[in-house]
């Protein structure tokens, strides 16, 4: 077998925009491992699933290193992914972490709510898509912490579509004492969730977290460790 493949496994959306974000996420990886192969694959909404895509790299002979573009360990880091390699049938692959939390992501997240207009004394309200599962909620938690540390500021934890407190509710609890509420958008490509967050009334926004160069920092350095770190998935 030749290099592994990078298989960035994503969400899906119905969104373009999104879509487009994350082949744009993906060519900039390609830019950044030059003659590594790149695929990307979905583990809901669209296609291509992840098994699908190792099925046609296992028949191609070549390994893969599997990266999910998650920002937060829950459901579908332990439970779709692993699932989908089995059915994938492939004799060599690696599962790397998911990107986040971590520092880089909350750099990225203090950046843009400066860029907005934050200054000290306004409220920041980290917005993620949410989760059921105790291990995301946590990592969703650590999030916060990391991005509260950049601003030196409070941060609140809100969800999007699961779980509570709902970034509605927070928004609406901090308006009498907080005029100015910035989201900081816990979220990785365009979508229905990012729509959501121009709807409650915050003063600002913030982009999803995209192509952006530490992003795709956090990807090559999942991939290269794993190279050299092959998981048998069967025998």
């Amino acid at each position: 077998m030749g290099a592994p493949a990078l298989v960035l496994v994503a969400h899906g959306t119905r969104s373009a925009a999104g879509v487009r974000l994350i082949a744009e996420l993906a060519e900039a990886v390609r830019r950044r491992l030059p003659g590594t192969l790149i695929r990307i694959a979905f583990v809901d909404v669209l296609g291509p699933a992840p098994s699908e895509v190792l099925r046609d790299l296992a028949a191609e002979s070549i390994p893969a290193v599997v990266v999910p573009a998650f920002l937060a360990s829950g459901f579908h880091v332990f439970n779709d992914v692993p699932r989908e390699i089995s059915a994938g049938e492939h004799p060599s692959v690696t599962v790397t972490p998911a990107l986040g939390p971590d520092p880089a992501l909350a750099q990225i997240q203090a950046q843009r709510l400066h860029r907005a207009g934050w200054h000290p004394g306004d409220a920041v309200v980290l917005a993620a898509a949410g989760s059921s599962d105790p291990r995301a909620r946590q990592d969703l938690r650590r999030a916060t912490t990391l991005l509260a540390r950049c601003l030196n500021s409070p941060v609140h934890l809100a969800n999007i579509a699961t779980g509570t407190p709902t970034v509605t509710d927070v928004v609406a609890a901090l308006r009498p004492t907080h005029p100015r509420t910035h989201i900081a958008a816990y979220l990785l490509s365009h979508g229905l969730f990012h729509q959501r967050l121009h709807e409650v009334g915050a003063h600002s926004v913030t982009a999803p977290l995209g192509p952006h160069p530490a992003v795709v920092n956090l990807i090559t350095t999942r991939y290269r460790p794993a190279l050299h770190q092959p998981i048998p998935v069967r025998a």
